[in-house]
C-alpha cells in the first residue's frame, strides 16, 4: 500500500509538471468549407440575353448567384442528405421541420408545420408546411412544393449512395448531383429557394409576396395536402397565381409551361386463402404442401392476367375509358410539333428503357402525355428474400396498381369498373382497397404567370413551343386540381387561381436509380446557376419589374 501511494504521488507530480499552469484551452479553428469549384456557366452554349433584362436589380441578382453558387449547391446537398421517404415515413418529421426552417430563413412572418390528422382514405397524412411572406408587394404568388421522395428500391444499382449527394461527371455534364430527390423535386425547388434568397440578399425584399405550401405526401397520392386545402381554404385568399413544382428543361434544352395534370387513382388488390376459402387461411405454410393445397399466389397471377391483354398493354375492363375526352386540335398540334423533334432512340436511352410500345414519335408522345394506363407497381407475399431458398406457400398476396386517366374520366368510377370486372371474371373474393385518387385538372396559357414564364424563356434563349389559350392537362401529374381556376375533375375547396410551371435546368431518373440534377450545364441545358436565374426572372417578370410581359397567345381553335 505504501508503494502504491508513493507511485500515485509521483504520477500526479509528473502530470502536473508536464502540463504547467492551468489555462483555458484555445478553441480549434473550424475547418474551412472546401470549395466545390462550380462553374456557373459550365459548358453551356447559351446565356441569358441581358439586353432583354431591363431590371438592374435582377442583373445584380444574377451576379450574386454566380458568386455564391458553391454555397447554393451545398444547400441542396444538405437537403438531399436528409431522407424524406413518405411511403415508409423515414425522415418525414425532420424534413418538415427542415423546410419550415428554409421559410424562416427567407424571412417569412409565418412558418408552421401542420398535422393534418387522418385523411379520408383512412391513413394519417404527413405534415404540411405552410408559410406566408408579406413583402408589401402588390401581387402575391403561391408556391407548391413536395418535400417527400420515393423509397430506394434497388440500392445496388446506384453509382453513388442515394443520400450522399455526391457530385460526379456524367457526360455531357462535368458535374451532376446524384441523390434520391435530386430532380423529384428537391433540386428544382432548392434552385427556386436559392433564387429567392439571392433576391433578398441583393435588394432586401422580394418583388412579390409569397405563400408556400409544402406537402409530404406527393408520393402517397397527396392525401395530406388534400385535407389541408379542404380545412384551410382561407390560406389561399388574395393569391394572384400559383407556381407548381419548379419546372425544368428537357434533355435537348427545350422549355415549356405546364400546370395541368392527368388524373391518377391508386389501389391494392389482395388475394387470400381466408377470403377464397381455399389454400392457407391463417399464415404462410411450408411450400412442400403445394402438392395437396391450393395456392392464393397462383390465383392472384391468374386474376391479374384476366384484367389485361397478353402483352399487358390493353386493359380488359368493360367501361374502362368511359368519359374519355379526345385531344383538342391545339393539343394534337403541340404533340405533332414535339414529335417532329423527337428521336425515339435517344428518348429511350434517356429514360433507360429498351424501346417504347409505339415506333411512331407522335403516337409515343400521345400515349405518354394523354394516354390511359393500368400499371402493376409492385407485388409481395411469401418469401421476399432475394437469393437463397426457403419453401413457402403464401396465404396472401397483394399487388399495387395505378391507373392514369384524362378528362372527363373519373378515377373512382374506373375503380368501380375494375371491381365489376373482377366479379364477372370469378374473383369476388379478391379485396380491392383504394389508397387515394388525384383527379385531373386543366390550365390555360392565357395568364400572367404563363406569360411571365414564356417571357423568361425568350430572355434565356430557351426554345419553347407556341401555346394556345385552349385549356389543357398537358404537363404531368401533381395535385393541381386543388388550386386550378380551370376545369378540374373534382373541386374540393373554394380555392381557385391561375397556375404555371416552368424553369431552366435539368434532371433525370425520377423514381429510378441514379436520380440526378445537373449542377454544371452543357450545350443548351442550363446548370443550377442558370436554373436559379430563371426563377428570379419569373418573379420579376410577373411583378412587372422586368419589361412588358409577352403578349397573350393567339386563339387557335
Amino acid at each position: 500500500m505504501r508503494w502504491l501511494l508513493t507511485a500515485l504521488t509521483l504520477l500526479v507530480a509528473t502530470i502536473g509538471c508536464s502540463r504547467g499552469p492551468s489555462t483555458p484551452a484555445a478553441a480549434a479553428p473550424a475547418p474551412a468549407q472546401q470549395k466545390l469549384g462550380i462553374r456557373p456557366n459550365g459548358d453551356t452554349e447559351i446565356q441569358p440575353d441581358l439586353g432583354k433584362i431591363q431590371s438592374e436589380d435582377l442583373k445584380k441578382v444574377f451576379a450574386y448567384i454566380d458568386e455564391h453558387i458553391d454555397d447554393h449547391v451545398v444547400n441542396l446537398q444538405k437537403w438531399i442528405r436528409q431522407p424524406s421517404i413518405s411511403n415508409s415515413g423515414e425522415g418525414i418529421p425532420e424534413s418538415a421541420e427542415m423546410v419550415k426552417g428554409f421559410f424562416e430563413q427567407l424571412g417569412c412572418q409565418e412558418s408552421r408545420v401542420y398535422d393534418v390528422g387522418i385523411t379520408e382514405w383512412g391513413s394519417p397524412g404527413n405534415p404540411v408546411v405552410y408559410a406566408r411572406c408579406d413583402e408589401g408587394a402588390p401581387r402575391t404568388i403561391a408556391i407548391y412544393w413536395q418535400y417527400d421522395t420515393m423509397p430506394v428500391t434497388q440500392p445496388d444499382a446506384w453509382k453513388a449512395p442515394p443520400f450522399e449527394a455526391r457530385i460526379v461527371e456524367q457526360p455531357p455534364y462535368k458535374k451532376v448531383l446524384i441523390g434520391r430527390g435530386a430532380t423529384n423535386s428537391k433540386g428544382p425547388e432548392m434552385a427556386q429557394f436559392n433564387a429567392l434568397m439571392a433576391i433578398k440578399a441583393v435588394t432586401g425584399k422580394l418583388p412579390v409576396n409569397i405563400v408556400f405550401v409544402a406537402e409530404g405526401d406527393e408520393e402517397r397520392m397527396d392525401v395530406g395536402v388534400r385535407k389541408f386545402v379542404k380545412d384551410h381554404p382561407e390560406f389561399f385568399k388574395n393569391v394572384d397565381a400559383l407556381i407548381g413544382e419548379a419546372g425544368e428543361q428537357s434533355a435537348s434544352g427545350g422549355g415549356s409551361v405546364g400546370g395541368g395534370s392527368e388524373g391518377c387513382v391508386y389501389f391494392e388488390l389482395t388475394t387470400s386463402g381466408k377470403a377464397w376459402g381455399r389454400g392457407p387461411v391463417q399464415s404462410d405454410i411450408h411450400g412442400a404442401n403445394k402438392r395437396s393445397v391450393d395456392s392464393p399466389a397462383w390465383r392472384h397471377m391468374k386474376m391479374l392476367a384476366s384484367l389485361v391483354s397478353a402483352d399487358g398493354n390493353t386493359p380488359l375492363v368493360k367501361g374502362f375509358t368511359d368519359g374519355l375526352e379526345p385531344l383538342s386540335a391545339s393539343e394534337t398540334a403541340q404533340l405533332k410539333t414535339a414529335a417532329a423533334k423527337t428521336d425515339l432512340k435517344v428518348a429511350a436511352e434517356n429514360l433507360g428503357v429498351a424501346r417504347f410500345i409505339a415506333d411512331d414519335p407522335f403516337t409515343m408522345l400521345k400515349m405518354g402525355r394523354y394516354g390511359v394506363s393500368f400499371n402493376l407497381d409492385g407485388i409481395w407475399g411469401g418469401n421476399m428474400y432475394a437469393g437463397g431458398a426457403g419453401a413457402i406457400l403464401p396465404n396472401k398476396i397483394t399487388s399495387k396498381h395505378n391507373i392514369r386517366y384524362v378528362p372527363k374520366m373519373n378515377g373512382l368510377e374506373i375503380v368501380k369498373r375494375v371491381r365489376e370486372q373482377l366479379d364477372r371474371n370469378g374473383y369476388k373474393d379478391v379485396e380491392l382497397k383504394i389508397i387515394g385518387d388525384v383527379p385531373w385538372s386543366k390550365m390555360t396559357y392565357d395568364t400572367d404567370i404563363a406569360r411571365a414564364m414564356n417571357q423568361m424563356y425568350d430572355q434565356f434563349n430557351i426554345p419553347h413551343g407556341e401555346k394556345s389559350d385552349v385549356p389543357t392537362i398537358l404537363g404531368g401529374y401533381w395535385p393541381s386540381y386543388l388550386f386550378s381556376n380551370q376545369e378540374v375533375g373534382q373541386r374540393v375547396a373554394p380555392v381557385s387561381m391561375p397556375i404555371g410551371m416552368g424553369g431552366a435546368g435539368h434532371g433525370g431518373n425520377a423514381h429510378a436509380a441514379n436520380e440526378y440534377y445537373v449542377i454544371e450545364g452543357a450545350g443548351k441545358v442550363y446548370g443550377m446557376a442558370g436554373a436559379e436565374k430563371s426563377h428570379a426572372a419569373i418573379f420579376y417578370n410577373f411583378a412587372g419589374k422586368n419589361g412588358a410581359a409577352a403578349a397573350a397567345p393567339r386563339q387557335t381553335e
